[in-house]
Order: structure tokens, then C-alpha cells, then sequence
């Protein structure tokens, strides 16, 4: 295979992708929608923690009754309220417009509810009655507990370590299940994303009628191999797009878009499944790629080629509805099948890989299943569409181009 007619293909297949206004305008479309997504996010979360300080600091008269002994005259003086002798004159006095609101609080906040009446003030503006006597009960109980650490415990605002063994041997539990498991993640994208343009990758030619003029003066093989690399540059400027605006808005807005905190420090590479999660990734994408060119070599169209491309996503998807036996019974007859049938393969042992449960001996057999085929679809992809390639009109009979190539 010449290098140069290699670079020549990848460079070639890769510019004529990324100069296209389409494939920017795809690209673009979804960071778009992300960044004006949280646009509005943010634009909403401030407007509401605006209009929560704002009811919870509002004034207005009101009175109420305590069944529980919690609320304190100083308490509710704080907020403007005074004590009412009878809670159905409190009612009646609401409904005539004597004072603005009146709070019932039950012998036991906790189980029971809190009875607030009010002068109707609009649906966004009767939101202050009820802030304002939840706030009162917060600040009663706070006053009754007497401690700050206490009412922070009672709360929930408490910090935790946990420590899990497996074997006498300490595990790192969650934070050692994230890193594999985005190698999933990359796989579902890089496939999601590029699964159109490698069922598409050899068509164009053969819709143009070029194809029999390439092979004059190239392998086919290095054609091959230079769109699978293209592909795969494509791909990496796809997802290095999408995720512009994902780290600018957690850098820059985390705290306005509610994002929660993520302390990557804490996270552990443990090598052997960072390893298998990048081999399974890489012999997935070989293997869904050269099934996927095949199947390009052997449509006369794109619009016959469409039928095929919606069963080979429903197998990167099938794992996940036993994702439930995946993890509590990775030894179940299914998940041993999904393990190793070669198109559900990847996503089921990189789940496998990331939860703990695929063995060194398990992995082995599914990275030489999967690269095996993988190498396996791209040779007879290879071979199909240098007789595919000028099946312009009908579908190529994959069995004549093998024995064709056979006898050769």
C-alpha cells in the first residue's frame, strides 16, 4: 500500500467532509441548540432565584395560629406576622381583605400539612404566602435546635467517605466506573454520528460514475483504509465541536446553570479496564465500519442502503434493554450471548468492562472476536467494492464477488 496514495485519500476524503457547508451547519446545529439551551437555563434560573429571595424576603401583614409550639412570637415578628386569638376569624378577615394572609401551622409540620389563605396576588405572586411561612418554620426549628451544626445535620448537609472491598482488596467503586465507561460513550457518539457517512462513504463514487476511473490508478484497498481514517478525523472534529460548548458553559456557568460540582481528582484509572475500554472501542468502530462499507460496495443507492443502516443501530442499543441483568447478573445466558454475538459485543463488554464484571480471560475473546471480524469486514469490503463498484443500476450478489475473487 503506497503511503502517498494513502495520505492522498485521507486528505482528500477528510477535506471534501469538512469544507461542505452541511457538515458544518450538522455539526453546529447541536452545539447551538446546547449553548442557547442553557442560554435559557440560565436566563430561567436566575429569574426564579430572583423570585424566590424575593418572596421569601417579602412583606406583607399576616397572622397565624401554632399548633406546635415551634413558631415563636420573636420568630414570626421577624417576618411581620401576629398571633390570631381564633383561626376562623383569622379566615374571615383574610376574605374581606383585613389582612393579607394567615398561616395555620398543624401540631406536627413534619406529617402534617400547613393550611396558608391569602389575598389572591396573581399565579406568580401567591407563590410569597407559602415561601414565607415554610421560611418561618426553618427558622423556628433552627432556633429550637439551637446549634448551627446541628440544624446543617438535620438538613442533610453532610459529607461522606466511602470505602468498598472486593476479595480483601479495596475497591474504587464509582469513581473507578466513570473512566471506562466513557469509551462507551465515545463508541455511541463516533457511531451515531458517522454511521451515515460510512454506509454513504463509497456510494458517492458509484452514484457518480467515478469509481472504474479511482481504480485505474489506485488499490482499492488503500481507498478502503483511506476513507475508514477520514471517517475516524471526521469524527474527532465532530465530538471536539460538541463538546466546545458543554466545557465552556461547566468552566465559565456552572453555578448559574445548577451544574453539580465534579471533583475529577477523585476519579481512578485503573489501567487494565482503561485498556480493554480502549481496545474494545477501537475494535468496535473497526468493526462497524467495515460492515458498514460493505454493505456501501454492495447497494447500487443510498436510498437502498438507508434500509440497512437502521438494524445495525438497533444492535448498539439492544444491551440496553437487559442493562438491569448486565449488572446484577453478568453471567445470566443473555448477557453471555450479547458478550459475545460480535454487533452487540462492544457495547455490552465496555458495560461489562466499566461495571467490573468482564474477567482479563473474557476480554481477551471478545478484543480478538471483535478485531478479527472487524479486519475480516474491511478485507471484504475491499474485495465487494472493487466489483460493486461498477454495479450501478443492481444490488451486487456478494457471493459471485467473493468467488469471483477466489478464482482470481
Amino acid at each position: 500500500m503506497s503511503q502517498h496514495n494513502l495520505r492522498t485519500v485521507v486528505a482528500f476524503e477528510f477535506l471534501r467532509v469538512v469544507t461542505k457547508r452541511r457538515f458544518w451547519v450538522a455539526s453546529l446545529a447541536v452545539p447551538l441548540a446546547v449553548a442557547v439551551l442553557f442560554t435559557v437555563v440560565l436566563l430561567s434560573n436566575q429569574s426564579t432565584d430572583q423570585t424566590s429571595q424575593a418572596q421569601k424576603n417579602a412583606q406583607f401583614s399576616f397572622t397565624y395560629t401554632d399548633a406546635s409550639g415551634l413558631v415563636t412570637d420573636a420568630v414570626a415578628a421577624e417576618f411581620g406576622g401576629t398571633k390570631a386569638s381564633d383561626g376562623a376569624k383569622a379566615i374571615a378577615d383574610v376574605k374581606s381583605g383585613t389582612v393579607e394572609a394567615y398561616f395555620a401551622f398543624p401540631a406536627n409540620p413534619a406529617t402534617e400539612p400547613v393550611h396558608v389563605y391569602g389575598v389572591d396576588s396573581g399565579v406568580f405572586g401567591n407563590g410569597k404566602y407559602s415561601a414565607v411561612a415554610r421560611q418561618i418554620l426553618v427558622t423556628a426549628a433552627q432556633q429550637k435546635i439551637g446549634s448551627p451544626e446541628l440544624s446543617a445535620v438535620a438538613q442533610g448537609n453532610v459529607s461522606m467517605t466511602e470505602e468498598m472491598y472486593r476479595a480483601g482488596q479495596l475497591t474504587s467503586g464509582l469513581n473507578g466506573v466513570i473512566p471506562p465507561l466513557l469509551f462507551l460513550l465515545i463508541f455511541y457518539v463516533s457511531i451515531i454520528l458517522l454511521g451515515n457517512q460510512m454506509l454513504n462513504s463509497t456510494l458517492e463514487e458509484k452514484e457518480n460514475r467515478v469509481t472504474e476511473m479511482i481504480l485505474t490508478t489506485m488499490n482499492p484497498t488503500t481507498l478502503i483504509v483511506g476513507k475508514v481514517v477520514s471517517l475516524f478525523l471526521v469524527g474527532v472534529v465532530q465530538m471536539a465541536t460538541f463538546a466546545v460548548p458543554v466545557v465552556v458553559g461547566y468552566l465559565f456557568f456552572r453555578q448559574n446553570l445548577n451544574l453539580p460540582n465534579l471533583d475529577l481528582s477523585h476519579l481512578t484509572l485503573e489501567p487494565q479496564a482503561m485498556i480493554v475500554g480502549f481496545l474494545l472501542l477501537v475494535g468496535g468502530f473497526l468493526l462497524f465500519t467495515g460492515t458498514l462499507v460493505a454493505i456501501g460496495a454492495v447497494v447500487p443507492t443510498v436510498k437502498e442502503a438507508g434500509a440497512f443502516f437502521g438494524p445495525m443501530m438497533i444492535m448498539i442499543f439492544i444491551p440496553f434493554y437487559v442493562v438491569s441483568l448486565i449488572v446484577s447478573d453478568p453471567h445470566a445466558v443473555i448477557v453471555q450471548v450479547l458478550t459475545y454475538f460480535p454487533y452487540t459485543a462492544p457495547v455490552t463488554a465496555m458495560l461489562r468492562n466499566g461495571l467490573g464484571s468482564l474477567s482479563l480471560l473474557e476480554s481477551l475473546i471478545v478484543l480478538v472476536e471483535v478485531f478479527g471480524l472487524g479486519y475480516l469486514a474491511l478485507r471484504v469490503a475491499v474485495r465487494l467494492f472493487r466489483y460493486g463498484s461498477i454495479s450501478y443500476s443492481s444490488k451486487l450478489s456478494v457471493r459471485t464477488a467473493l468467488r469471483r475473487e477466489g478464482a482470481g
